[in-house]
C-alpha cells in the first residue's frame, strides 16, 4: 500500500470474496486501535458490531456480488476497546488476477451524528410543543360534545369486540393447527437421523420448513423465514410450502427450487408493492451415496456443518433474500462430507449469528446424541429469553449423517 493511501484522511480496507481482511491502512488501524498484524488475515466480522455483522452478511456482500458496488452504506465498527464507531462505507468489487477483491473506503461519522442528533432533537421538541398546543385547544372545544357520543359508541363497540375476539381466536387457532400440520416429520433411518424444533412467537409463524426423502440416497431440507411473524407472514409461508413441496419431491435442482420460490414471491406482489414480503431461506440437497451436500443460502443465517472430528464450517449466504431483487442468479455451492458429521439449520429467532452461542454449543456437545443436543439448545434458548426477553419465531433442524 503506498504511503499516501496508508495515511489518507479516511479508512481503506481490502477484503477477499469470503470477507477476509487482506489489507488495511494506518488511518483505519488508528481509529480502531489495532495493529496491522492483529487484523490482516482475520474475518471482517472481527471489526464489526453484531448488527453490522448481520448487515454485511445479508446485504453488503450480496449487493457487491450482484451490483459490484456499494455507495454510502451506514454501518458501525467495533474498536479494540469495544467502542462503537459509526462510518459511511463505499465499496467496489473488482477482479485482480482471477481473484475477486472488495475495496472499501470508510469515513467516520461521529461528529456528524452528534450535530444531526442535536438538530433533530431541537426540531422534534419544537414540533411536539406546537402539536401539543393545537391538540389541547382542539380537545377543549370538542371533548364535552363528544363524551356522551363516545360513551354510547364504546358500549356498542365493546359488545362487538367481545364477539369478534371469540371468533378471531377460534379462526387463529384453526389456522395454527393447519400451519403446524403442514410441517413434515424428521427422517430417521440407517443413513440419517434428524431432530426438529418449531415455535411460533404468536398464534401464527413466519417460519416454515420441509424435509423430504427424494429417493434411496437423496434428502432435501429447506428452511424459510418470511419477514415478520403474523398472519400475513403465515399466509405467505403456506403458499411457499405448497410450491417447494412439489419441487423438492420431484427432485428439481437446488438452484431451480430457489429461483422458483423467488419468482413466486415477485409474482405474488407484482401489483402491490406496499404488501411485499421477502423471505430468507436455505435449501440443502444431501446425497448419502456420493457423500455430497449441495446448497443455496438466500440471505439466511449461516448453517453450521461440523465434521466428526469437531471441525466446523459455516454455510454463508450466497444470494440476497428471496423476493428482494429481480433477476438474481442463484448459484449452488457444493462440498463433500465424511460420515459422522452433524448439520444445524436455524432461523434468526434462535441465533442471528451462529457464532454467538450455537457454534460453541455444537462443539461442546459433539459426543452427545442428537436428542440430547436438542435439549441443550432449548435450554440455552430459555436462558436467552430470561436475560433478553426475546420474542420471535424459533425453528431449527439437526441432522446427523451416520
Amino acid at each position: 500500500m503506498d504511503e499516501q493511501l496508508n495515511h489518507a484522511p479516511c479508512g481503506f480496507l481490502t477484503l477477499s470474496e469470503d470477507g477476509v481482511i487482506l489489507s488495511i491502512n494506518q488511518t483505519l488501524l488508528k481509529i480502531l486501535d489495532y495493529t496491522q498484524d492483529s487484523l490482516t488475515g482475520q474475518h471482517v466480522n472481527s471489526i464489526l458490531t453484531v448488527p453490522a455483522q448481520m448487515f454485511f452478511q445479508f446485504y453488503f456482500f450480496s449487493l457487491l456480488k450482484l451490483e459490484h458496488q456499494v455507495e454510502e452504506m451506514y454501518i458501525s465498527l467495533a474498536s479494540n476497546k469495544g467502542e462503537e464507531i459509526p462510518v459511511l462505507i463505499n465499496a467496489i468489487s473488482r477482479r485482480v488476477k482471477e481473484t475477486t477483491l472488495f475495496e472499501c473506503i470508510l469515513i467516520p461519522m461521529r461528529k456528524r451524528n452528534e450535530y444531526e442528533n442535536e438538530l433533530l432533537l431541537a426540531k422534534k421538541e419544537t414540533e411536539e410543543a406546537l402539536k401539543t398546543k393545537h391538540k389541547v385547544n382542539a380537545e377543549l372545544e370538542t371533548t364535552l360534545k363528544k363524551l356522551q357520543i363516545q360513551k354510547e359508541e364504546l358500549l356498542e363497540l365493546n359488545k362487538q369486540n367481545h364477539n369478534y375476539k371469540i371468533e378471531t381466536k377460534k379462526e387463529l387457532e384453526l389456522a395454527r393447527i393447519i400451519q403446524e400440520t403442514s410441517l413434515t416429520d424428521p427422517i430417521i433411518n440407517e443413513k440419517v437421523q434428524m431432530e426438529v424444533f418449531y415455535n411460533a412467537s404468536g398464534e401464527l409463524s413466519g417460519d416454515i420448513y420441509g424435509i423430504y426423502q427424494i429417493d434411496q440416497h437423496r434428502f432435501g431440507i429447506i428452511l424459510l423465514d418470511v419477514m415478520g411473524h403474523g398472519i400475513s407472514s403465515a399466509l405467505i409461508t403456506m403458499t411457499l410450502q405448497s410450491l417447494f413441496q412439489r419441487l423438492i419431491s420431484a427432485g428439481f435442482a437446488v438452484e431451480i427450487v430457489m429461483k422458483e420460490l423467488d419468482s413466486h414471491l415477485h409474482k405474488l406482489f407484482w401489483n402491490n408493492e406496499e404488501a411485499r414480503h421477502y423471505s430468507t431461506g436455505i435449501f440443502l440437497l444431501i446425497d448419502t451415496e456420493k457423500q455430497i451436500i449441495e446448497y443455496v443460502n438466500a440471505g439466511h443465517p449461516p448453517a453450521l456443518w461440523q465434521d466428526s472430528d469437531g471441525k466446523q464450517y459455516e454455510l454463508f449466504s450466497t444470494a440476497p433474500p428471496l423476493g428482494t431483487f429481480e433477476g438474481v442468479e442463484f448459484k449452488t455451492k457444493t462440498f463433500t462430507f465424511r460420515k459422522g458429521g452433524r448439520l444445524l439449520l436455524y432461523t434468526d429467532g434462535v441465533d442471528p449469528l451462529a457464532s454467538n452461542h450455537l457454534a460453541p454449543l455444537l462443539k461442546k456437545t459433539i459426543a452427545l446424541p442428537l436428542f440430547k443436543l436438542k435439549e441443550e439448545i432449548l435450554q440455552s434458548l430459555n436462558n436467552e429469553k430470561n436475560v433478553y426477553h426475546k420474542s420471535d419465531d424459533e425453528s431449527f433442524i439437526l441432522i446427523d449423517l451416520k
